[in-house]
């Protein structure tokens, strides 16, 4: 594999755009190549596997969603309960609304994992692992709810952040419906 941290970070770019931009289908290496701007053959170099590349494109998109970390200290100093949960999903569809090809690579990683095994081996394990993650997060912040209710959470808000990328602004005050979402869901 080749070791140029820099040049394997500019692939992942290149990865992100050509999924968010043309879909799972079009993501290939030499696709990647293309995008971004390098000889062909130079993709294959970092990442062997189609695999590979699938989970570099995971990581790359959740490193640019993780939370701010100030951010969160902020919500958990000043908020209580339901309160804070509500600021965290707020926070959550606004990371993943703040980049419409970003959430659009995110979402068709999935679809492709539904459909590729290769891609589901790579993708399904990774999501796993963060939504494990999330459930700690809450249970040790104190959040109301447990695991099962972050999973609600989670599903609740891949559907409504895919509403709002195919729909736009016609489901009218976000803040308004994720706040609502929250607390039935929690039952507050």
């Amino acid at each position: 594999m080749a070791a140029n941290p820099r040049r394997r970070a500019e692939l992942v770019d290149a990865t992100l755009s050509c999924l968010g931009q043309g879909g799972a289908r079009a993501l290939t290496h030499r696709a990647v190549d293309r995008w971004a701007g390098v000889p062909l053959g130079t993709t294959s170099n970092y990442f062997a596997t189609r695999g590979d590349l699938v989970l570099a494109a995971a990581e790359g998109i959740f490193a640019r969603l993780v939370p701010d970390p100030d951010r969160v200290q902020g919500v958990l100093d000043s908020q209580q309960g339901v309160a804070a949960v509500e600021e965290f999903v707020l926070d959550v569809v606004r990371r993943l609304t703040a980049s419409r090809t970003l959430t659009l690579a995110l979402y068709e990683l999935r679809l492709e994992a539904a459909r590729t095994p290769e891609v589901a081996a790579a993708l399904n394990p990774f999501l796993a692992r963060g939504r494990e993650a999330d459930a700690k997060f809450h249970q040790s912040a104190g959040l109301p709810g447990g695991a099962y209710e972050v999973q609600l959470l989670h599903h609740a808000i891949n559907g409504l952040v895919l509403e709002l990328l195919v729909r736009g602004d016609s489901l009218g005050d976000v803040e308004s419906v994720v706040r609502d979402l929250v607390r039935r869901l929690l039952r507050a």
